[in-house]
């Protein structure tokens, strides 16, 4: 195997605990905490908190859209997206593992009944163009009607391309359908991409995107598109009981993060890089690496023995006993931090 004397040969079981489970596991830094504890407030409600007007402002203006809506999670954000672009009865075309699909609870058909429409996802984390084009539906009572299509940017870390972006969009308009963007790891994207934030913004009607992954914030996401529809989906968020009060708290913790931890999300991509090559040197099993993520299927059916040994490291590394495991790096595991996870591994694959 390869040497690598940039980081210890032996893992240190003192070490802080490092969570690669995901990055929503972040803590807020000293400066983001101070920005809470200095936010200006008011009732949210009445549209009277400084700090969450001038948050929605700033998406709004930096994606290029007439109006944003700060609300609790990502899952609220999609929820409220798809309520205000369709009907009960209408239907949305999405990929088969896009969280909309796989990871809400099926929530917006079973509060707005909207129908789920999945297609497979293409390995590159987009959708085909074909495969949409052959799912909306022609006007006949026996069927749903196709009235969105909801595209998803990162997808398991996957960067997807703002030409394949177009497709999409251009196939969906064409058929009279909108497009709602679940950008949740919208500036993973970004930067990714090496693109401005208004070029994914630009192809959709709506944009949810979230503030307590890489962003590293408490909690909170915002969504943002045309004002009828913004105005649509903050009567939703009242009705699904996400009118918050003095929710700038949370707010300021959002403006901090597009200041301070959009830009360094390019470290994390670093830092993934580095993870994969040394789990690849190791020949510890089949290893793919987008933006922040790496997916690991260990050999010899090793899961549990791996994480049991990275347990002892410090290290936390979810998934199951099969299957691939997914690492997330994130702001609260620096070099020193991934110089540790690196040494755990080599103990444990190179011994």
């Amino acid at each position: 195997m390869n040497d690598h004397p940039d980081f210890p040969r032996t893992a240190n079981l003192n070490a802080p605990r490092l969570d690669l489970r995901s990055d929503t596991v972040t803590q807020p830094d000293d400066g983001m905490r101070r920005a809470m504890y200095e936010a200006e407030l008011g009732d949210d409600v009445y549209g009277e908190d400084p700090s969450v007007n001038r948050l929605e402002e700033s998406v709004a203006e930096r994606l290029g859209k007439d109006a944003a809506l700060f609300v609790s999670s990502g899952t609220m954000g999609n929820l409220t997206a798809l309520l205000a672009h369709c009907g009960r009865g209408e239907e949305v075309i999405v990929g088969r593992g896009y969280h909309v699909a796989a990871y809400e609870a099926a929530g917006s058909s079973v509060l707005g009944g909207i129908a789920i429409c999945t297609i497979p996802v293409e390995a590159d984390g987009g959708l085909s163009p074909d495969r949409i084009s052959a799912q909306v539906k022609p006007d006949d009572s026996h069927m749903p009607i196709s009235r969105l299509v909801g595209l998803e940017n990162t997808h398991n870390g996957k960067a997807v391309s703002l030409d394949r972006l177009a497709e999409c969009a251009d196939t969906a308009r064409s058929a009279g359908l909108s497009v709602h963007l679940d950008g949740a790891r919208l500036f993973n994207a970004v930067a990714a991409l090496g693109c401005a934030e208004q070029d994914l913004s630009d192809l959709v009607d709506t944009v949810s995107l979230c503030l307590s992954k890489g962003l590293g914030t408490p909690a909170g996401s915002v969504l943002t598109g045309r004002s009828d529809l913004i105005e649509r989906a903050r009567r939703y968020r009242k009705m699904l009981g996400g009118g918050m009060r003095q929710s700038g708290i949370l707010a300021s913790a959002g403006l901090y993060a597009l200041e301070h931890n959009v830009e360094r999300l390019a470290e994390d991509h670093l830092r993934a890089a580095r993870l994969a090559a040394v789990l690849d040197e190791a020949g510890a099993g089949t290893v793919e690496q987008s933006t922040n993520m790496v997916f690991l299927t260990p050999r010899d059916g090793l899961n549990d023995a791996f994480r049991a040994h990275m347990a002892g490291c410090g290290v936390v590394v979810g998934g199951g006993s099969t299957g691939a495991i997914r690492m997330v790096l994130h702001k609260d595991i620096d070099d020193p931090g991934i110089d540790g996870i690196l040494a755990g591994i080599l103990d444990f694959f190179e011994h």
